[in-house]
Protein backbone atom coordinates (compact mmCIF):
# COMPACT_ATOMS: atom_id res chain seq x y z
CA UNK A 1 0.00 0.00 0.00
CA UNK A 2 1.64 3.26 -1.15
CA UNK A 3 1.81 6.48 0.87
CA UNK A 4 -0.98 8.12 -1.14
CA UNK A 5 -3.42 5.38 -0.17
CA UNK A 6 -2.25 5.54 3.45
CA UNK A 7 -2.99 9.28 3.40
CA UNK A 8 -6.54 8.68 2.18
CA UNK A 9 -7.32 6.23 4.92
CA UNK A 10 -5.47 8.33 7.47
CA UNK A 11 -7.98 11.10 6.78
CA UNK A 12 -10.80 8.63 7.32
CA UNK A 13 -9.44 7.51 10.68
CA UNK A 14 -8.93 11.15 11.62
CA UNK A 15 -12.67 11.61 11.08
CA UNK A 16 -13.30 8.56 13.27
CA UNK A 17 -11.14 10.10 16.00
CA UNK A 18 -13.01 13.42 15.80
CA UNK A 19 -16.32 11.63 16.16
CA UNK A 20 -15.01 9.75 19.20
CA UNK A 21 -13.92 13.04 20.78
CA UNK A 22 -17.39 14.45 20.13
CA UNK A 23 -18.94 11.44 21.82
CA UNK A 24 -16.75 12.01 24.87
CA UNK A 25 -17.93 15.62 25.04
CA UNK A 26 -21.55 14.47 24.87
CA UNK A 27 -20.86 11.91 27.59
CA UNK A 28 -19.35 14.63 29.80
CA UNK A 29 -22.58 16.60 29.34
CA UNK A 30 -24.59 13.62 30.66
CA UNK A 31 -25.87 12.59 27.24
CA UNK A 32 -24.98 8.91 27.53
CA UNK A 33 -27.28 7.66 24.78
CA UNK A 34 -26.07 10.23 22.27
CA UNK A 35 -22.45 9.51 23.20
CA UNK A 36 -22.99 5.77 22.85
CA UNK A 37 -24.54 6.19 19.41
CA UNK A 38 -21.71 8.37 18.12
CA UNK A 39 -19.03 6.14 19.61
CA UNK A 40 -20.53 2.92 18.25
CA UNK A 41 -20.99 4.39 14.77
CA UNK A 42 -17.37 5.49 14.59
CA UNK A 43 -15.88 2.38 16.21
CA UNK A 44 -17.85 -0.13 14.15
CA UNK A 45 -17.07 1.77 10.95
CA UNK A 46 -13.39 1.97 11.86
CA UNK A 47 -13.20 -1.73 12.71
CA UNK A 48 -14.90 -2.63 9.44
CA UNK A 49 -12.40 -0.61 7.42
CA UNK A 50 -9.41 -1.99 9.33
CA UNK A 51 -10.58 -5.55 8.68
CA UNK A 52 -11.35 -5.06 4.99
CA UNK A 53 -8.06 -3.29 4.34
CA UNK A 54 -6.24 -6.38 5.63
CA UNK A 55 -4.70 -4.69 8.66
CA UNK A 56 -5.68 -7.44 11.10
CA UNK A 57 -2.76 -9.59 12.32
CA UNK A 58 -3.95 -12.73 10.49
CA UNK A 59 -1.42 -14.57 8.32
CA UNK A 60 -3.76 -17.16 6.79
CA UNK A 61 -5.78 -15.59 3.91
CA UNK A 62 -8.55 -18.17 4.19
CA UNK A 63 -9.06 -17.50 7.90
CA UNK A 64 -9.01 -13.76 7.20
CA UNK A 65 -11.62 -14.08 4.44
CA UNK A 66 -13.99 -16.05 6.67
CA UNK A 67 -13.53 -13.53 9.50
CA UNK A 68 -14.25 -10.65 7.11
CA UNK A 69 -17.53 -12.30 6.16
CA UNK A 70 -18.58 -12.30 9.82
CA UNK A 71 -17.39 -8.70 10.31
CA UNK A 72 -19.37 -7.52 7.30
CA UNK A 73 -22.61 -9.20 8.39
CA UNK A 74 -22.43 -8.16 12.05
CA UNK A 75 -21.28 -4.60 11.31
CA UNK A 76 -24.10 -4.09 8.82
CA UNK A 77 -26.64 -5.41 11.32
CA UNK A 78 -25.41 -3.09 14.10
CA UNK A 79 -25.18 -0.01 11.87
CA UNK A 80 -28.57 -0.78 10.33
CA UNK A 81 -30.26 -0.88 13.73
CA UNK A 82 -28.50 2.31 14.79
CA UNK A 83 -29.65 4.03 11.60
CA UNK A 84 -33.27 3.09 12.31
CA UNK A 85 -32.90 4.30 15.87
CA UNK A 86 -31.45 7.66 14.84
CA UNK A 87 -34.30 8.14 12.38
CA UNK A 88 -36.74 7.66 15.23
CA UNK A 89 -38.32 4.51 13.80
CA UNK A 90 -37.67 2.39 16.90
CA UNK A 91 -39.41 4.55 19.50
CA UNK A 92 -42.20 2.04 20.05
CA UNK A 93 -41.08 -0.98 22.03
CA UNK A 94 -42.97 -3.51 19.90
CA UNK A 95 -41.53 -2.15 16.63
CA UNK A 96 -38.04 -2.02 18.10
CA UNK A 97 -38.31 -5.62 19.32
CA UNK A 98 -39.47 -6.89 15.91
CA UNK A 99 -36.72 -4.98 14.12
CA UNK A 100 -34.04 -6.43 16.38
CA UNK A 101 -35.38 -9.94 16.00
CA UNK A 102 -35.50 -9.70 12.23
CA UNK A 103 -32.03 -8.20 12.00
CA UNK A 104 -30.62 -10.91 14.28
CA UNK A 105 -32.36 -13.57 12.18
CA UNK A 106 -30.89 -12.21 8.95
CA UNK A 107 -27.43 -11.99 10.49
CA UNK A 108 -27.65 -15.47 12.01
CA UNK A 109 -28.84 -17.10 8.78
CA UNK A 110 -26.15 -15.31 6.76
CA UNK A 111 -23.39 -16.39 9.17
CA UNK A 112 -24.68 -19.96 9.11
CA UNK A 113 -24.81 -20.09 5.32
CA UNK A 114 -21.30 -18.63 5.08
CA UNK A 115 -19.92 -21.70 6.85
CA UNK A 116 -21.36 -23.88 4.08
CA UNK A 117 -19.20 -22.03 1.53
CA UNK A 118 -15.48 -21.77 0.99
CA UNK A 119 -13.83 -18.69 2.59
CA UNK A 120 -13.78 -16.52 -0.56
CA UNK A 121 -17.41 -17.19 -1.40
CA UNK A 122 -18.25 -16.57 2.26
CA UNK A 123 -16.52 -13.19 2.00
CA UNK A 124 -18.54 -12.39 -1.12
CA UNK A 125 -21.74 -13.46 0.66
CA UNK A 126 -20.91 -11.23 3.64
CA UNK A 127 -20.38 -8.23 1.38
CA UNK A 128 -23.63 -8.95 -0.49
CA UNK A 129 -25.58 -9.20 2.79
CA UNK A 130 -24.05 -5.94 4.02
CA UNK A 131 -24.96 -4.24 0.74
CA UNK A 132 -28.47 -5.66 1.02
CA UNK A 133 -28.94 -4.32 4.55
CA UNK A 134 -27.57 -0.96 3.44
CA UNK A 135 -29.88 -0.91 0.42
CA UNK A 136 -32.88 -1.69 2.62
CA UNK A 137 -31.85 1.13 4.96
CA UNK A 138 -31.59 3.49 1.99
CA UNK A 139 -35.11 2.63 0.83
CA UNK A 140 -36.48 3.17 4.33
CA UNK A 141 -34.68 6.51 4.58
CA UNK A 142 -36.01 7.63 1.17
CA UNK A 143 -39.54 6.69 2.20
CA UNK A 144 -39.24 8.62 5.47
CA UNK A 145 -37.77 11.62 3.67
CA UNK A 146 -40.59 11.62 1.12
CA UNK A 147 -43.06 11.72 4.00
CA UNK A 148 -41.57 14.96 5.31
CA UNK A 149 -38.92 13.75 7.76
CA UNK A 150 -36.10 16.26 7.25
CA UNK A 151 -33.68 14.24 9.37
CA UNK A 152 -34.08 11.32 6.95
CA UNK A 153 -32.31 13.27 4.20
CA UNK A 154 -29.07 13.05 6.20
CA UNK A 155 -29.68 9.30 6.40
CA UNK A 156 -30.18 9.10 2.61
CA UNK A 157 -26.95 10.99 2.07
CA UNK A 158 -25.00 8.91 4.58
CA UNK A 159 -26.25 5.48 3.50
CA UNK A 160 -25.58 6.28 -0.15
CA UNK A 161 -21.94 6.99 0.57
CA UNK A 162 -21.77 4.01 2.90
CA UNK A 163 -22.79 1.77 0.00
CA UNK A 164 -20.08 3.35 -2.17
CA UNK A 165 -17.49 2.69 0.54
CA UNK A 166 -18.71 -0.86 1.10
CA UNK A 167 -18.48 -1.64 -2.61
CA UNK A 168 -14.95 -0.31 -2.80
CA UNK A 169 -13.81 -2.15 0.32
CA UNK A 170 -15.31 -5.39 -0.98
CA UNK A 171 -13.29 -5.01 -4.15
CA UNK A 172 -10.17 -4.29 -2.09
CA UNK A 173 -10.73 -7.36 0.12
CA UNK A 174 -11.28 -9.68 -2.84
CA UNK A 175 -8.35 -8.37 -4.91
CA UNK A 176 -5.65 -6.97 -2.65
CA UNK A 177 -3.01 -6.27 -5.26
CA UNK A 178 -5.07 -5.39 -8.33
CA UNK A 179 -7.11 -2.45 -7.03
CA UNK A 180 -6.19 1.01 -8.41
CA UNK A 181 -5.56 3.85 -5.99
CA UNK A 182 -8.68 5.65 -7.22
CA UNK A 183 -10.81 2.96 -5.55
CA UNK A 184 -9.11 3.70 -2.24
CA UNK A 185 -9.69 7.42 -2.74
CA UNK A 186 -13.42 7.03 -3.48
CA UNK A 187 -13.87 4.55 -0.65
CA UNK A 188 -12.12 6.76 1.90
CA UNK A 189 -14.07 9.85 0.84
CA UNK A 190 -17.30 7.88 0.96
CA UNK A 191 -16.49 6.70 4.48
CA UNK A 192 -15.81 10.25 5.64
CA UNK A 193 -19.04 11.47 4.06
CA UNK A 194 -20.97 8.69 5.81
CA UNK A 195 -19.47 9.59 9.19
CA UNK A 196 -20.19 13.28 8.57
CA UNK A 197 -23.84 12.47 7.85
CA UNK A 198 -24.12 10.33 10.99
CA UNK A 199 -22.44 13.06 13.04
CA UNK A 200 -24.99 15.54 11.69
CA UNK A 201 -27.86 13.29 12.74
CA UNK A 202 -26.36 12.78 16.19
CA UNK A 203 -25.77 16.51 16.58
CA UNK A 204 -29.38 17.28 15.72
CA UNK A 205 -30.50 14.92 18.44
CA UNK A 206 -27.89 16.29 20.84
CA UNK A 207 -28.90 19.94 20.30
CA UNK A 208 -32.55 18.95 20.66
CA UNK A 209 -31.82 17.33 24.03
CA UNK A 210 -29.91 20.42 25.18
CA UNK A 211 -32.86 22.65 24.33
CA UNK A 212 -35.28 20.18 25.89
CA UNK A 213 -33.29 20.29 29.14
CA UNK A 214 -33.60 24.09 29.22
CA UNK A 215 -37.33 23.93 28.51
CA UNK A 216 -37.86 21.41 31.30
CA UNK A 217 -35.80 23.51 33.70
CA UNK A 218 -37.50 26.84 33.00
CA UNK A 219 -40.86 25.89 31.55
CA UNK A 220 -42.88 28.85 30.21
CA UNK A 221 -40.05 31.16 31.29
CA UNK A 222 -37.77 29.76 28.58
CA UNK A 223 -37.01 32.11 25.69
CA UNK A 224 -36.80 30.11 22.44
CA UNK A 225 -35.05 32.89 20.50
CA UNK A 226 -31.99 33.15 22.74
CA UNK A 227 -32.40 29.76 24.49
CA UNK A 228 -32.05 31.56 27.81
CA UNK A 229 -34.22 32.50 30.76
CA UNK A 230 -36.95 34.96 29.88
CA UNK A 231 -37.05 38.46 31.34
CA UNK A 232 -39.36 37.39 34.20
CA UNK A 233 -37.22 34.38 35.05
CA UNK A 234 -34.11 36.58 35.03
CA UNK A 235 -35.67 38.67 37.81
CA UNK A 236 -36.16 35.52 39.87
CA UNK A 237 -32.54 34.52 39.16
CA UNK A 238 -31.25 37.87 40.48
CA UNK A 239 -33.54 37.74 43.51
CA UNK A 240 -32.33 34.27 44.44
CA UNK A 241 -28.69 35.37 44.11
CA UNK A 242 -29.25 38.27 46.53
CA UNK A 243 -31.18 36.04 48.92
CA UNK A 244 -28.20 33.70 49.10
CA UNK A 245 -25.90 36.66 49.58
CA UNK A 246 -27.76 37.57 52.77
CA UNK A 247 -26.90 34.11 54.11
CA UNK A 248 -23.22 34.60 53.22
CA UNK A 249 -22.47 38.37 53.21
CA UNK A 250 -18.77 37.76 52.54
CA UNK A 251 -19.55 36.68 48.98
CA UNK A 252 -20.65 39.67 46.89
CA UNK A 253 -22.97 39.35 43.92
CA UNK A 254 -21.71 40.48 40.53
CA UNK A 255 -24.28 41.81 38.06
CA UNK A 256 -23.43 42.53 34.42
CA UNK A 257 -26.10 44.14 32.26
CA UNK A 258 -25.76 44.15 28.46
CA UNK A 259 -27.84 46.47 26.29
CA UNK A 260 -27.96 46.58 22.51
CA UNK A 261 -28.84 50.04 21.26
CA UNK A 262 -29.59 49.56 17.58
CA UNK A 263 -32.16 46.75 17.58
CA UNK A 264 -35.03 49.20 17.05
CA UNK A 265 -33.32 50.68 13.99
CA UNK A 266 -32.57 47.17 12.73
CA UNK A 267 -36.24 46.21 12.96
CA UNK A 268 -37.32 49.35 11.10
CA UNK A 269 -34.83 48.66 8.32
CA UNK A 270 -35.06 44.88 7.91
CA UNK A 271 -38.00 43.58 9.94
CA UNK A 272 -38.49 41.36 12.96
CA UNK A 273 -36.74 38.35 11.42
CA UNK A 274 -33.44 40.25 11.39
CA UNK A 275 -33.91 41.25 15.05
CA UNK A 276 -34.58 37.65 16.05
CA UNK A 277 -31.48 36.55 14.18
CA UNK A 278 -29.42 39.28 15.89
CA UNK A 279 -30.62 38.23 19.34
CA UNK A 280 -29.91 34.58 18.52
CA UNK A 281 -26.34 35.36 17.41
CA UNK A 282 -25.63 37.58 20.42
CA UNK A 283 -26.93 34.92 22.81
CA UNK A 284 -24.81 32.26 21.10
CA UNK A 285 -21.70 34.41 21.43
CA UNK A 286 -22.48 35.02 25.10
CA UNK A 287 -22.76 31.30 25.81
CA UNK A 288 -19.36 30.69 24.22
CA UNK A 289 -17.51 33.28 26.32
CA UNK A 290 -19.33 33.25 29.68
CA UNK A 291 -17.92 30.88 32.36
CA UNK A 292 -20.06 28.05 33.65
CA UNK A 293 -20.45 29.61 37.11
CA UNK A 294 -22.06 32.77 35.70
CA UNK A 295 -25.81 32.58 35.06
CA UNK A 296 -27.43 34.21 32.03
CA UNK A 297 -30.86 35.51 31.11
CA UNK A 298 -32.79 38.02 29.00
CA UNK A 299 -33.09 41.63 30.16
CA UNK A 300 -36.11 43.36 28.61
CA UNK A 301 -36.30 43.27 24.81
CA UNK A 302 -32.85 44.59 24.00
CA UNK A 303 -30.42 43.08 26.44
CA UNK A 304 -29.05 40.32 28.61
CA UNK A 305 -28.17 39.88 32.27
CA UNK A 306 -25.23 37.97 33.76
CA UNK A 307 -25.13 37.13 37.47
CA UNK A 308 -22.09 35.85 39.36
CA UNK A 309 -23.03 34.66 42.85
CA UNK A 310 -19.43 34.89 44.04
CA UNK A 311 -17.82 38.10 42.82
CA UNK A 312 -14.88 38.23 45.22
CA UNK A 313 -12.53 38.28 42.22
CA UNK A 314 -13.64 41.59 40.75
CA UNK A 315 -10.86 41.65 38.18
CA UNK A 316 -12.25 38.46 36.67
CA UNK A 317 -15.63 40.13 36.14
CA UNK A 318 -13.91 43.17 34.65
CA UNK A 319 -12.15 40.97 32.11
CA UNK A 320 -15.42 39.17 31.39
CA UNK A 321 -17.17 42.50 30.75
CA UNK A 322 -14.49 43.53 28.30
CA UNK A 323 -14.65 40.14 26.58
CA UNK A 324 -18.44 40.34 26.25
CA UNK A 325 -18.25 43.85 24.76
CA UNK A 326 -15.61 42.72 22.27
CA UNK A 327 -17.35 39.52 21.22
CA UNK A 328 -20.81 41.03 20.78
CA UNK A 329 -19.42 43.97 18.79
CA UNK A 330 -18.11 41.75 16.00
CA UNK A 331 -19.87 42.10 12.62
CA UNK A 332 -22.45 39.52 11.63
CA UNK A 333 -24.46 38.77 8.49
CA UNK A 334 -28.16 38.66 9.36
CA UNK A 335 -31.03 37.04 7.49
CA UNK A 336 -33.71 39.56 6.63
CA UNK A 337 -36.27 36.89 5.72
CA UNK A 338 -38.14 34.64 8.12
CA UNK A 339 -37.47 31.77 5.67
CA UNK A 340 -33.72 31.77 6.27
CA UNK A 341 -33.24 28.55 4.34
CA UNK A 342 -34.49 30.07 1.09
CA UNK A 343 -31.83 30.83 -1.48
CA UNK A 344 -33.39 34.22 -2.07
CA UNK A 345 -33.34 35.21 1.59
CA UNK A 346 -31.79 38.63 2.08
CA UNK A 347 -28.60 39.31 4.00
CA UNK A 348 -27.62 42.41 5.97
CA UNK A 349 -24.26 43.21 7.54
CA UNK A 350 -24.81 44.43 11.09
CA UNK A 351 -22.71 45.43 14.09
CA UNK A 352 -24.33 45.53 17.51
CA UNK A 353 -24.15 48.79 19.47
CA UNK A 354 -23.22 47.13 22.73
CA UNK A 355 -23.13 48.67 26.19
CA UNK A 356 -22.01 46.77 29.29
CA UNK A 357 -22.62 47.77 32.90
CA UNK A 358 -20.88 46.03 35.83
CA UNK A 359 -21.77 46.16 39.53
CA UNK A 360 -20.33 44.05 42.32
CA UNK A 361 -22.02 44.74 45.64
CA UNK A 362 -22.22 43.32 49.15
CA UNK A 363 -24.76 45.91 50.28
CA UNK A 364 -28.24 44.72 51.16
CA UNK A 365 -29.78 46.53 48.24
CA UNK A 366 -33.01 45.71 46.53
CA UNK A 367 -32.33 43.41 43.56
CA UNK A 368 -34.60 45.50 41.33
CA UNK A 369 -32.60 48.64 42.15
CA UNK A 370 -29.30 46.92 41.35
CA UNK A 371 -30.65 45.59 38.06
CA UNK A 372 -32.02 49.02 37.10
CA UNK A 373 -28.70 50.66 37.95
CA UNK A 374 -26.72 48.09 35.94
CA UNK A 375 -29.04 48.55 32.99
CA UNK A 376 -28.70 52.34 33.11
CA UNK A 377 -24.94 51.96 33.27
CA UNK A 378 -24.96 49.70 30.22
CA UNK A 379 -26.94 52.30 28.27
CA UNK A 380 -24.55 55.01 29.40
CA UNK A 381 -21.70 52.82 28.12
CA UNK A 382 -23.02 53.24 24.56
CA UNK A 383 -21.21 56.59 24.55
CA UNK A 384 -17.94 55.18 25.91
CA UNK A 385 -15.09 54.15 23.65
CA UNK A 386 -14.64 50.90 25.59
CA UNK A 387 -18.42 50.27 25.72
CA UNK A 388 -18.03 49.16 29.38
CA UNK A 389 -19.09 51.07 32.51
CA UNK A 390 -18.55 49.89 36.05
CA UNK A 391 -19.19 50.98 39.59
CA UNK A 392 -15.81 52.02 41.01
CA UNK A 393 -15.97 50.93 44.63
CA UNK A 394 -12.95 53.05 45.59
CA UNK A 395 -14.50 56.36 44.48
CA UNK A 396 -18.12 55.29 44.73
CA UNK A 397 -18.76 56.59 41.21
CA UNK A 398 -19.63 55.15 37.83
CA UNK A 399 -16.59 55.12 35.57
CA UNK A 400 -15.51 53.88 32.18
CA UNK A 401 -13.12 50.97 31.78
CA UNK A 402 -10.43 52.47 29.54
CA UNK A 403 -9.86 50.97 26.11
CA UNK A 404 -6.14 50.75 26.75
CA UNK A 405 -6.77 48.19 29.51
CA UNK A 406 -9.02 46.02 27.38
CA UNK A 407 -7.68 42.51 26.85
Amino acid sequence: MNMLVVGFWGSFFGTVALMLVGSLVAFAQSRERVALTAALSSLVSGLFVVAYLGWLPIANPAVEARLLAHVAILSAAVLGLMLLMEMGLLRQHAIAWRARQRMLAVAGIAVGVSWLLDPWHALALGSIVALGIGGAGLLIAIRSASRGDRLAWEAVFGVTFMLVTLSGLSWIALDRGGVPWQVHLVSALGGMAYLAAMATMVWRRYSYLIELREVLAHGPSYDPITRMRSNAETGNMVGLAFFRQQQDPARPVGVIAISIGNLYALENLHGRAAVNHALFVCASRLRRCVPADVEMGRLSEDGFMLVARNATDLQRLVQLSRLVAERLSRPVGLSTSSASTDRGAGQAQWVAQVGVGLIATTAKSRPSAVVAMARDMSRTAWTFASRVAWHDQASGQIAELPVSEAA
